[in-house]
This record gives C-alpha cells, sequence and structure tokens, in this order.
C-alpha cells in the first residue's frame, strides 16, 4: 500500500528515525564492547599476561614462544563465532544431510576396513563398535574434514575478544599442556574455528580428560592415528557411563491421546511397558521391546514429527554434544550400521 506521509508524519517519522539510528547505536557499541574492552589492551599486552599465567602452570617458555610464534587475531574465527545462526532446520532435512545414504555406504566400508581394532576397542572400553564409527562419521566425515585452523591462534583470538574470554583461555591453557606433554607440535595442532581438534574433534580439555593412547607410542594422537581416534572416542563414551547391553533407543508412533504437552516433555521418564500401556509402539506399528527398559519421549520438531524413545545411551551421546538432533543422528546412523555389524 503506497502512502504519501505529510508534514507530521515526516516529523514523526524524523524522530522515529533519530530513536531507531540512537538505539542502533547503542546496540552496535553494545556488541562490540567486548572487542573493543579487550582491544584497549593490546594483544600483545594481553600474550604477556597470559605468558605469565601459563609459565606459573607449567608451560615452559620455549614452548609458549613457540607456539605463539606469528600468531595475531584471526578476523575470521571472530565472524564465525559472531554469525552462528539461529537452528531452524527440520529432523528431516537435516538427517538428510548428516546421515545421507553415502555417509551410511562409507560407514559399512570404514566398520569393515577396521573391524579387528574397533572390536579390540570396543572389548576394553564397553562401547559397540558402530557407535565409535557413528561419531566418527558425523563429527568429521571419517577424518576427512578435522579442520584447518591453528588451534593455538584461534582460541587466542577468541580468548582474547572478551565475549567468553574465561572459557577460550582454559581450552588455551590446556591446548598448550598438550604441546608441552609431547602429543603434537603447535604447527600440527590443526582444527576447528572454535578450537575443536582431531578426527574426534575434542576440545583441549576433553583431549586431556578422554584422549587415549591406544598404540602406546607415547602420543595420544587423534589426528592421524586410528586407533587412538577409535580408543578416544570410545574412553569419552565409556567415562560418561555408556552401557554397550543396550541401545540408544528407537523411533517409535504415538496415539493421538499422546499428542501436545506429552510430546513437548522431554523429561518423564517411564518403563517401556508403561510406553507400552499409553499406545506408543514401534515405528512400523510392533509392539515394543520386552526388555523393560526406562525410556523418555523425545520429539525434537518442537513436538511435532517424528517420535523416538530415547534409553540411557542417548543421554551418553548428548554430553559429546547438547542437540537431539546430533543424538538422533548418532543413532541413526549407528542403526543403519548396525544392519551390517
Amino acid at each position: 500500500m503506497n502512502h504519501q506521509p505529510n508534514l507530521k508524519d515526516k516529523w514523526c517519522a524524523s524522530l522515529r528515525y533519530g530513536a531507531v539510528m540512537a538505539v542502533f547505536v547503542m546496540v552496535f557499541q553494545f556488541i562490540s564492547a567486548p572487542v573493543m574492552a579487550s582491544q584497549s589492551q593490546s594483544f600483545e599486552a594481553w600474550r604477556a599476561e597470559l605468558r605469565t599465567e601459563a609459565l606459573s602452570k607449567g608451560i615452559s617458555d620455549n614452548v609458549f614462544d613457540a607456539a605463539f610464534s606469528g600468531v595475531q587475531p584471526i578476523e575470521r574465527v571472530i565472524e564465525l563465532d559472531r554469525r552462528q545462526p539461529e537452528f531452524t532446520m527440520t529432523l528431516e532435512t537435516y538427517l538428510s544431510k548428516v546421515v545421507s545414504g553415502t555417509r551410511v555406504k562409507k560407514a559399512r566400508q570404514k566398520l569393515a576396513e577396521h573391524k579387528q581394532i574397533l572390536a579390540e576397542v570396543s572389548e576394553k572400553f564397553g562401547v559397540q563398535p558402530r557407535f565409535i564409527v557413528a561419531l566418527w562419521g558425523i563429527e568429521t566425515n571419517f577424518g576427512q574434514h578435522t579442520g584447518g585452523f591453528s588451534v593455538i591462534a584461534a582460541l587466542a583470538t577468541l580468548a582474547y575478544d572478551g565475549r567468553r574470554s574465561a572459557y577460550f583461555r582454559g581450552e588455551l591453557l590446556n591446548a598448550l599442556q598438550i604441546i608441552q606433554e609431547g602429543h603434537i607440535t603447535a604447527a600440527a595442532m590443526k582444527g576447528s574455528w572454535a578450537g575443536a581438534m582431531g578426527q574426534s574433534q575434542f576440545m583441549p580439555s576433553s583431549f586431556l580428560n578422554y584422549a587415549f593412547d591406544y598404540d602406546q607410542d607415547g602420543k595420544r594422537d587423534i589426528w592421524s592415528t586410528r586407533k587412538d581416534v577409535f580408543a578416544s572416542i570410545a574412553n569419552y563414551l565409556s567415562s560418561v557411563g555408556w552401557r554397550d547391553d543396550i541401545t540408544w533407543g528407537r523411533e517409535v508412533s504415538v496415539p493421538d491421546t499422546l499428542q501436545g504437552k506429552a510430546l513437548s516433555d522431554k523429561k518423564t521418564v517411564k518403563r517401556l511397558s508403561d510406553w507400552q500401556k499409553l499406545g506408543v509402539r514401534r515405528a512400523d506399528g510392533g509392539v515394543l521391546p520386552k526388555r523393560d527398559l526406562n525410556a523418555r519421549l523425545v520429539v525434537p520438531d518442537r513436538g511435532k514429527g517424528r517420535a523416538f524413545l530415547a534409553y540411557a545411551n542417548y543421554d551418553n551421546i548428548l554430553k559429546w554434544n547438547r542437540s537431539n538432533f546430533f543424538a538422533i543422528a548418532v543413532g541413526n546412523l549407528a542403526d543403519q550400521i548396525d544392519e551390517f555389524e
């Protein structure tokens, strides 16, 4: 609809424009505040303070100086951190991308290719091979996409930026500890823009807690040693309570009587026999398993669409990544691998 403003309209519009511009300036200052605050201290001065802290924690001056040689804040890292989009993808679209037919085929090939070592790792840590392969495949496409950023430079950028400086400063110090222990050099320590590293995409803190030197060469190598990669993934899951006697959950059909509030409540835990009495069935209409496991109903698309009964291992996957879509994708891929395990 066209509208030609009169003088009063123009005056009001001018006031509105001024108000909008004032708000814009305030918002811009607010958004920029962390950067401006941190940049009131030069990167060199910030690095000098970090060096003092690192040395006090046992990092050698040689390790620190070599790791920070030529390091400057990376503008691209800040851009990626600031523009993380709101997640609006549906589960169906997400699964079509993350659990594609190509990935399923490749996962089965990898399971067969590494069958012996996966069996050994599974026996040691109590984690089914298909879940190790599924996490490996979804995180880095079986080690193909591990990230090309210098982990030290990326973490230094985020720690200096100021928005989540305490968290990333801690991860940066952890990364220096990893180098200090001789697991990898600073130059070879590559990862995502947020500092997730290697074929398992561990943050440095997760590396220190869960990375495993399976081949016993003195290095926990999640970048290029498959044995260490598989063992590290399995060690993480085992450490958070993984059970190898159950799966992750299953897709189910839900009766109309459970629509609405029941579908949006992801916290209610019931035994499978109780869900059966409420009319919940397997996705193909069959009865639920006779084993009376605890499960909760998860409908990730805001209470609409596909529904799942999630077991304890589903929650263990969420400890890896707090996304229902991610956890369902891991379970879905593992199920499709399982047909050939």
